[in-house]
């Protein structure tokens, strides 16, 4: 039988991958059979999963997915910016060697993942390996920021942003012009160039203000 904590970080990526799209209902009983655990796991779990604002609980209409919202979308786009502009700022200041090192294979990774996408042309076969780089490597952006609450709460509202970005409609969030802007947000980091760093990640985010 998985573990509590082994369910909540599988739900918590269908949730942000689009698996479990906006919306969808998740019924306990379902998700029990799935995991092959109790309905009692089950809604512990999702309600842990709405304390990170990623399901949404009524009474007497149990457990969704988080629906959909431009506005929220919009509002998670500028939080996002914020934090991963400042956190990396910080990691500029204090990350060290190992840092660069541990962000360039982050990249590495990636960038890897999305010439493929690009050389086949679509996101499909990819989606779960490239949504796990892509994190990885936003994640390292903040890895030596010196904060834990700055990366809990930047967890938190990258998983969200995905959740409102990723979908089978709008290729799983991927855009072929990510590799370029990715590129530029390692480079500035490498050079140590805050300012360049925070308006390439903006520039790499501006996309979800406009649509």
């Amino acid at each position: 039988m998985p573990q509590t904590l082994d369910i909540y970080d599988d739900l918590r990526k269908r949730l942000s991958n689009a698996q479990l799209p906006p919306g969808t209902r998740l019924q306990a009983d379902d998700l029990k059979t799935h995991y092959g655990c109790s309905a009692s796991t089950i809604r512990e779990t999702l309600f842990r999963l709405s304390t990170v604002g990623l399901v949404e609980f009524r009474e007497q209409r149990g457990f969704r997915a988080r629906p959909f919202s431009a506005e929220r979308r919009h509002e998670l786009t500028m939080f996002r910016t914020l934090l991963e502009g400042e956190g990396t700022t910080l990691s500029i200041q204090n990350g060290g060697v190992a840092w660069e090192a541990q962000l360039t294979a982050a990249h590495h990774k990636l960038s890897h993942v999305e010439l493929q996408v690009r050389k086949e042309g679509d996101i499909t076969p990819f989606v779960e390996v490239w949504c796990e780089f892509e994190w990885e490597f936003h994640e390292t952006l903040l890895a030596a920021c010196g904060s834990e609450l700055m990366r809990e709460t930047h967890r938190v509202i990258y998983d969200q942003f995905r959740q409102q970005r990723v979908s089978a409609d709008f290729s799983y969030g991927y855009f072929p012009e990510n590799i370029d802007e990715h590129k530029a947000i390692l480079d500035a980091a490498l050079d140590r160039d805050s300012q360049r760093c925070k308006e390439a990640i903006a520039d790499h985010l501006a996309r979800n203000l406009m649509s």
